[in-house]
């Protein structure tokens, strides 16, 4: 249905749909979502909230995930995905884009942009992918200080703090991390880089009742579960970040590959969306209905001239 009808819009903020599906009890299933497209398909195979990845934003855009996009370009982002889906998004807030006040500036353009959610992590600038080695981490009280700000800020967005401390100070130093983040007013907790079974059991144990978040991300360091899997280790919700992204990546350089080889594209047409099918994830026959609905402007008639000097 189009955005533009105005009859499939929420009554309640994203925040707290967020929230409900959360504490609905069954886990949230998340797919990454890199643009409006995605967020169509997405929505079209069931899933009722995504998640928007700082990796395949910057990748969409030519660049490394090291935090150089701005606040108002991931806004961009978010307004598109929303605006196709009006699913709840959890926006990926890598550092926060700054100290607490820049913190407090990100929350409210998400929210205005129609974020339902944020995670926040606790690296330092150039940040990393999670999964990469030598990632330097903000001292606890600093990160928590953001997590306080972020909290000061919101009407209703979501707050995770991610802690990637996992790699570098072992499960006691991620789980001391994420109970100061609660203690800050983080509403869950997203664990980085866990690298077995054993220390996503672990690390739920040792935060009994705390929604947690699970990256289910490929050619990185967790093993692949599925989402029945980490439900069943104590998590509330997962992510698959940048899954589309590789998908729809490795599917245009197959494309560009067979141009420049052929001349043509005849090589890939059974690989294409179509164009009945591409009007029907858009909407376009509703987009046009709805046009010719509208009652055609009329010009009021022209009032009559005075005459001069009258």
């Amino acid at each position: 249905m189009p955005y533009l009808l105005g009859t499939d819009i929420p009554d309640q903020p994203a925040g707290e749909r967020f929230r409900a599906l959360v504490e609905a009890g069954a886990i949230v299933r998340m797919p990454g979502a890199h643009n409006g497209m995605a967020a169509l398909q997405a929505k079209a195979a069931g899933f009722t909230a995504l998640y928007l990845s700082g990796a395949a934003m910057t990748a969409s855009m030519g660049l490394p995930d090291l935090g150089i996009i701005t606040v108002d370009e991931v806004a961009f982002f978010i307004r598109q995905i929303v605006r196709a889906s009006g699913l709840p998004v959890l926006v990926d807030g890598d550092t926060g884009y700054g100290e607490a006040l820049n913190v407090m500036h990100m929350v409210r353009v998400f929210e205005e942009a129609g974020a339902g959610a944020v995670q926040i992590e606790d690296q330092l600038l150039p940040k990393k992918c999670g999964h990469l080695n030598d990632k330097k981490l903000a001292e606890a009280n600093d990160m928590a200080a953001k997590v306080a700000a972020a909290r000061r800020a919101r009407r209703h967005l979501y707050i995770i703090a991610r802690t990637d401390a996992a790699a570098s100070e072992g499960i006691d130093g991620a789980v001391a991390r994420a109970r100061l983040y609660l203690e800050s007013g983080a509403d869950a907790i997203f664990p980085e880089a866990l690298t077995s079974a054993e220390m996503f059991r672990e690390f739920a144990r040792r935060m009994p009742g705390v929604p947690l978040l699970a990256n289910m991300t490929e050619f990185g360091r967790t093993p692949f579960f599925t989402a029945s899997e980490f439900e069943e280790m104590g998590y509330r919700m997962v992510i698959w970040p940048v899954s589309s992204l590789r998908v729809a990546n490795k599917a245009q350089e197959k494309l560009y590959a067979a141009l420049a080889k052929d001349g043509g594209t005849h090589s890939m047409i059974d690989e294409m969306q179509t164009r009945a099918e591409l009007y029907e994830a858009i909407g376009l026959a509703d987009y046009e209905a709805l046009d010719a609905s509208i009652v055609a402007t009329i010009t009021p008639e022209s009032m009559p001239q005075r005459k001069r000097g009258s």
